[in-house]
């Protein structure tokens, strides 16, 4: 799986995640989702994401997430 695919899939599962927990458990959970939402858009405008060079380290390429 790509790179970008995997970036993805987390910050989906973590958006998803942290707004059920805000239902279900306490409403602060919505601070992680609006984190996750700023490293987004930091990534987007720097092309900068703190995710990747993990995923690099652990041997996952970049491929092209839209063909």
């Amino acid at each position: 799986m790509a790179i970008e695919r995997i970036v993805m899939l987390v910050a989906g599962f973590m958006v998803l995640a942290s707004a059920l927990l805000s239902v279900y458990h306490a409403p602060e959970w919505l601070y992680l989702t609006g984190f996750v939402g700023v490293n987004l858009m930091f990534s987007a405008m720097t092309g900068f994401c703190p995710m990747v060079i993990f995923l690099r380290k652990f041997g996952f390429k970049h491929g092209a997430a839209f063909r």
